[in-house]
């Protein structure tokens, strides 16, 4: 089994010196840095330390992801942010659970012993919201739904159709955005009935950098698509 840690970055410069030294390179087979076009330095600091590099293209997460594809040389990917969000020492953790037989591996910020301490009342709420929803509507067991640092096979994007355009238009024609796919292959997986496992891990206070968030506009689009997928794709 052959990981790729995937790092989408957009002025992450401070978190990429902090943070990635952290990371060591026997932990995976290849660390892929996808750059949003960033005007600090982001991507000469990858390049330097020896990460491959891909500058995005389209817009959004989501975007970053599907302009990585190609480049993606494992048949397991562990989105991993470094803002100082995701704890490095639980990547060998993350890998040597998924290697015990499950489709997909989450860090939760949720689960016991868990806690996020760059949580605001606004995600606070939000991340419990479409995580109870998830779970309620799709019969799934999360405590974590939402959130980037998780492992799962790449097959996965292509059998849960999330390279698709079409299974993000609507919701985000509709709320004028462009949203990642976390939350879908959340939802997609526990519909297929697949072997998730979660693992509890804090959530850091970010370091440098700023949040990308669109609260409102995310926020609608998502719980949209949650309630939209009762009733399409089986």
């Amino acid at each position: 089994m052959k990981v790729t840690l995937l790092i989408p970055t957009l002025n992450e410069a401070v978190g990429m010196r902090n943070v990635m030294p952290q990371v060591k390179k026997e932990w995976v087979d290849q660390i892929l840095v996808v750059d949003g076009n960033s005007k600090d330095g982001t991507p000469g600091i990858a390049r330097a330390m020896g990460y491959d590099v891909v500058m995005q293209k389209s817009p959004g997460i989501r975007g970053a992801y599907m302009d990585a594809l190609a480049f993606i040389k494992g048949d397991v990917i562990l989105t991993f942010s470094p803002d100082g969000n995701s704890i490095p020492e639980l990547i060998p953790v993350c890998i040597d659970k998924l290697k015990e037989g499950h489709d997909m591996v989450i860090v939760s910020r949720y689960a016991a012993g868990a806690k996020s301490y760059d949580d605001d009342a606004v995600t606070s709420f939000g991340n419990w919201l479409f995580t109870a929803s998830i779970n309620l509507l799709h019969r799934a067991r999360y405590t974590d739904a939402m959130v980037i640092y998780r492992a799962y096979k790449k097959q996965l994007i292509y059998d849960l159709d999330l390279d698709k355009d079409a299974s993000y238009a609507f919701e985000e024609n509709l709320f004028k955005t462009k949203i990642s796919w976390e939350p879908l292959l959340s939802i997609r997986a526990a519909k297929r009935k697949l072997k998730i496992a979660e693992i509890p891990g804090d959530e850091p206070a970010r370091e440098g950098g700023e949040r990308k968030l669109q609260v409102l506009k995310w926020g609608a689009a998502y719980m949209f698509e949650i309630w939209r997928e009762i009733f399409i794709w089986r």
